[in-house]
């Protein structure tokens, strides 16, 4: 029986997660789990899955999920130290499932135990790519992609005879505004970016899919995890959202991966790895479906590819400061602060006002981190200010 815990059972991914735990029982013994706010759900989960712990990182919710325990036995605790703790507990495998940077130091936890650990951030690898993946083979740990494009590749990738491998591509969805103009594009809604066609996901992904932000984040942790430089990662739009990865070899062969399009393909995959359990996915019927489209990206309507591909160029902690800019453009989007596409300005003012040639430890990163985030929320603001206003503002 697989040990199991869920950093951030609460989100989309964790659900996901939990969904599939409900269907195969007797197969795994939940370890911990943890959310960083909603304790009602969190106490639901645990109780239905026999969690040994339960964490929520803010303090303020602490009471509500203890009340909500009540004398199931099950351990509970709060605060950052106590997510870091849940990754740290006896478990088999580890679902990585917190968006953004905020998941880094669990993560890492998780990793230093040198267990499985199933990897849904991105955003970890993009901020700390290398010295992430030092840690990975430090201490000798398996980290599974459940990205549905990586995930794909994994399939696909033949690790025992990379340097047969001549490529890998990404796919992409385009998102709800692949055919929409650059002014119309400027009036975009929070409401509308978070509606993606295919796909449900947190409001925060959606809003990087919408972007295309989120393929170039992809990018760049598909750089570090198949050790690819990046002319041998190519990125195509596939509206249908069926073909989600492939991998291109020497000969000319190209490995694909299909299904629909549905999370619980890929985490089934990793849950079980390297076997494979029953997932409760929509079933492809080609027939039906009929034919598969593809073309390149627009990197002029959707320039946050070009700054994800300059800013891995650029290297040192340049992804770090591409991430923490995004992240604070799209909290503020979603706030109607800023306008959609001042969400991609933001991100390459921030690039070009934060130097950040260097990247030797994590205190870089954090610092990184920090230097970012304080220059993208300056612009933010300087933004919804000019905006309130009815003035243009130049963020060069």
């Amino acid at each position: 029986m697989r040990s199991v815990t869920i950093l951030g059972s609460t989100g989309s991914i964790g659900r996901n997660t939990v969904d599939l735990l409900q269907r195969n029982p007797g197969a795994f013994r939940v370890e911990a789990l943890t959310a960083n706010r909603n304790p009602g759900l969190l106490a639901e989960q645990a109780r239905a899955l026999g969690a040994r712990f339960a964490a929520i990182g803010e303090p303020e919710h602490y009471p509500a999920l203890k009340d909500a325990l009540g004398v199931t036995g099950i351990e509970a605790a709060c605060g950052a130290q106590s997510l870091i703790e849940a990754a740290s507990r006896p478990a088999d495998w580890v679902m990585a499932g917190i968006v953004g940077a905020a998941g880094l130091a669990q993560t890492l936890a998780a990793i230093r135990r040198g267990v499985i650990v199933a990897f849904a951030n991105k955003e970890v690898l993009v901020c700390a790519g290398s010295l992430v993946m030092d840690e990975v083979a430090r201490h000798g740990a398996t980290l599974l992609p459940v990205d549905s494009e990586h995930n794909a590749i994994w399939q696909c990738f033949d690790r025992d005879r990379a340097e047969a491998i001549d490529r890998i591509i990404l796919t992409a969805s385009g998102g709800p505004f692949r055919q929409r103009s650059l002014e119309e594009m400027r009036r975009v809604t929070p409401a509308e970016a978070i509606a993606h066609p295919n796909w449900r996901m947190g409001a925060k992904i959606s809003v990087d899919s919408a972007t295309m932000m989120n393929k170039g984040l992809e990018l760049i942790e598909a750089h570090h995890l198949f050790q690819l430089p990046a002319e041998r990662v190519d990125i195509v739009v596939h509206a249908q959202s069926i073909v989600h990865g492939a991998v291109v070899y020497r000969d000319g062969s190209v490995l694909a991966q299909l299904g629909s399009p549905d999370m619980r393909t890929p985490i089934a995959y990793a849950l079980a790895w390297p076997d494979r359990i029953s997932a409760p996915t929509k079933r492809l019927d080609l027939a039906a479906i009929g034919k598969l489209t593809f073309e390149p990206p627009d990197e002029t309507r959707f320039p946050a590819l070009r700054v994800a591909r300059e800013a891995l160029a650029r290297g040192g902690g340049a992804p770090t400061v591409l991430n923490a800019a995004n992240e604070t453009a799209v909290h503020a989007f979603l706030e109607g602060r800023i306008g959609f596409l001042e969400i991609v300005e933001t991100v390459e003012a921030t690039l070009a006002a934060t130097p950040a040639d260097r990247l030797q430890s994590l205190t870089d990163v954090y610092e990184y981190d920090r230097a970012a985030r304080e220059a993208a929320t300056r612009l933010t603001r300087r933004n919804a200010s000019a905006r309130a206003t009815g003035l243009a503002v130049d963020l060069r």
